[in-house]
């Protein structure tokens, strides 16, 4: 009996270590485990932040400046696809030009898949029509100076809303008339003085006016003519945050200012129904790189660079602001350490 023991106890010892050093038994909790473990959830943060907007809305108040006639509410109307800006026809018969630059707001609610935009366009009727337009800025001024107060004031309540109305403009579009030869003494006064107050976005109005050697031609000299002035518009250079936005930003500053042709008239072109200007010799594309870049300004200012027009409104123009207005000795006294404590106690 003692060599078939031996023989089976042999062939146990062999059998017995077989399993533990198989780990497939424990390989599927610990699978679970581990994916359990390893997932934070901070990624999920972007879909909060979606909801929460997608509940509340924003924003978002956009100023166009320019002579008249040169197509600006009918820019607007095809920025947004729909008749946010005063009727496009131009001036009626018994509607007289304003002696003065008017300041008039219209405010809209915009929603594309289920996103809510508080839609602001602020017109500027009278500017650049007078025989003297010296300082027709300053209304424009005083209104975006006024805006940055009511947000202080606001902000500076000890029983703040939860949610301060804003009614800052973050953005400017400025359109330059197509003459192809240079910029106007009062674009460049214009653009000297509003852009250290507000994102100025030039644009070339009505460039179907002009060939596109023309068109290449005027933009250049726009460009330099900045330069030159010291003038800078938006995306303003000294804000790139990195090296990818700075790529991204110069790239759109080498193509600036856009020349636009806007439309809200569409027409059938081979069997799709496009945005455009009907001319005796064809139909000139709204939407099509090739007739005009209203795309790129369209990409630009909503679907890119949106949210960055209102972060840099309110963390340089509005900063620049407030923080000039409670230096100043008539302002708004800066909280000091005795009032902050006092403040506390109150609560």
């Amino acid at each position: 009996a003692g060599p078939v023991e031996s023989k089976n106890e042999a062939a146990m010892s062999e059998l017995v270590p077989e399993p533990r050093q198989k780990p497939v038994v424990p390989m599927k909790p610990m699978g679970i485990n581990a994916n359990l473990l390893g997932y934070i959830g901070i990624d999920t943060i972007i879909e909060q932040m979606r909801k929460k907007t997608m509940k509340t809305g924003f924003d978002f108040n956009i100023m166009v400046v320019g002579q008249s006639g040169l197509g600006k509410s009918t820019l607007v109307n095809t920025l947004f696809k729909s008749q946010v800006s005063r009727k496009s026809s131009g001036w009626n018969r018994e509607e007289k030009i304003p002696k003065t630059v008017e300041i008039k707001a219209i405010g809209h609610v915009i929603e594309e898949g289920g996103v809510k935009m508080k839609l602001t366009v602020i017109d500027t009727p009278g500017f650049g029509d007078q025989i003297n337009n010296e300082n027709c800025w300053e209304p424009i001024e005083k209104y975006i100076n006024e805006q940055y107060e009511k947000f202080l004031k606001e902000e500076v309540n000890i029983a703040r809303k939860k949610r301060i109305p804003d009614t800052r403009v973050h953005c400017c579009l400025y359109f330059i008339s197509p003459t192809g030869h240079s910029l106007r003494p009062l674009d460049l006064e214009f653009m000297k003085h509003l852009s250290k107050v507000v994102n100025i976005i030039p644009v070339i109005a009505k460039a179907d006016t002009m060939t596109l050697e023309e068109k290449t031609e005027f933009k250049q000299r726009v460009r330099k003519e900045l330069e030159v002035n010291g003038i800078e518009f938006y995306p303003q250079k000294e804000f790139d945050e990195d090296l990818e936005d700075k790529t991204e930003n110069d790239k759109i500053r080498e193509s600036m200012p856009f020349a636009v042709v806007g439309s809200d008239k569409e027409y059938q072109v081979n069997g799709k129904r496009v945005l455009g200007r009907k001319t005796p010799w064809g139909i000139i594309e709204v939407e099509n790189l090739t007739h005009c870049e209203f795309a790129l300004l369209r990409d630009f200012v909503i679907r890119t660079h949106l949210q960055d027009l209102k972060e840099v409104t309110h963390n340089i123009h509005y900063e620049t602001y407030r923080a000039k207005r409670l230096n100043d000795n008539g302002g708004l006294p800066p909280m000091t350490v005795e009032t902050e404590e006092n403040h506390e106690s109150n609560l």
